[in-house]
């Protein structure tokens, strides 16, 4: 059953808090929600990496007219991706990539974070120190697991009366679901960082099928896997959409998002989000959008397609999310409407 549009694109802001009026939005336009840019990696390591990054960011700021430079907060967040393990992690190539085009913009490496939603994914994907030295950095970089609970506010939650599945065990078995007796049950509480400290921030997600959202990108990136209580949602195909929609339409959070890039150095189209290395792909490339929607589009057509040449079932119809995203600045995501490029001269177009 569909969700009325006007519920979907709703949600609560239950605090404020006085920011400048000089900060700049980073939020993308109709026009730059078009693009899609795409450069060939020349092997995925940080020579590889280096060259393409640069590459992407030179054309983004281009057509952006903008430079991605220190401003009023001069720090930078990049949320990275570990909740698959380690074999389908944020490469640590590209994450320090990233960090060497900050750098040459002017920002401090220690004036760059990283954030992802558990301590122990980001040890296993080494970008945490063993749990005995729990190091707060990788390579001179502050890292912020969220699951330490030190990096939220109690006034900055996204509200969903959508209990967590342990609550609703609980009031099935014992007594009626009371968010009286606990009122923090329907909160996700939001990344602070990413909202008060970061001038952007950039998201570096990985790629996987899977089940209720289909696509575990871009936006499940900067959405789901970057709030708390999120296990509600993925437990509840039928409403985590929804929540991915509202989440990305929080104006603290979407302002501040200036686009993503995603590797396709290794890509899940069976089995997800727990990775499998018999179902991935790769290809030498990396993407940059400040639509999420449409990288997530586009992976879907890679996902379909690998699935098809295996035998398994097809996604025949796109994730919801899709639609619930187009009235709060998201979008386009068909391939028509797209305007994808490559970084490098007389190519043509990619699909």
């Amino acid at each position: 059953m569909r969700v009325p549009l006007i519920n979907i694109l709703k949600f609560i802001l239950v605090c404020f808090i006085v920011t400048s009026a000089a900060a700049n939005d980073y939020s993308a336009d109709k026009v730059l929600n078009r693009f899609v840019w795409e450069s060939p990696v020349d092997g995925f390591d940080n020579g590889g990496y280096d060259a393409s990054v640069q590459k992407l960011f030179q054309a983004y700021e281009q057509a952006a007219q903008t430079e991605l430079k220190p401003g009023e907060r001069s720090r930078v967040g990049i949320k990275v991706y570990t909740s698959s393990g380690p074999g389908l992690a944020t490469p640590q190539p590209l994450v320090l990539a990233v960090v060497k085009a900050l750098e040459s913009r002017g920002f401090q490496r220690s004036d760059i974070f990283l954030v992802d939603e558990k301590a122990s994914m980001l040890q296993d994907a080494g970008y945490l120190g063993p749990v005995k030295t729990n190091a707060p950095e990788f390579e001179g970089i502050p890292v912020y697991a969220l699951d330490t609970q030190r990096y939220f506010d109690p006034i900055w939650f996204y509200e969903n009366n959508l209990p967590s599945k342990e609550k609703l065990a609980r009031s099935i078995r014992d007594t009626r679901l009371s968010y009286r007796a606990d009122p923090d049950e329907r909160k996700s509480f939001l990344p602070l960082p990413l909202i008060a400290d970061a001038e952007f921030w950039i998201n570096l997600p990985m790629v996987s099928d899977m089940p209720g959202i289909m696509v575990n990108g871009a936006l499940s990136n900067a959405t789901l896997w970057n709030i708390s209580n999120n296990k509600r949602f993925f437990d509840s195909p039928a409403n985590a959409s929804v929540a991915m929609a509202e989440i990305a339409g929080i104006p603290e959070l979407k302002q501040r998002w200036v686009f993503s890039i995603l590797t396709l150095e290794r890509y899940q189209y069976m089995g997800g989000p727990f990775f499998n290395a018999r179902y991935t792909k790769t290809e030498p490339k990396l993407w940059l959008s400040a639509n999420p929607i449409a990288l997530d589009a586009l992976m879907l057509r890679r996902i379909n397609y690998a699935r098809q040449q295996d035998g398994f079932p097809v996604f025949e119809e796109v994730p919801p999310y899709f639609e619930y995203t187009q009235g709060i600045g998201y979008g386009p995501y068909e391939i028509g409407e797209l305007q994808l490029r490559r970084v490098v001269t007389a190519e043509p177009p990619f699909e």
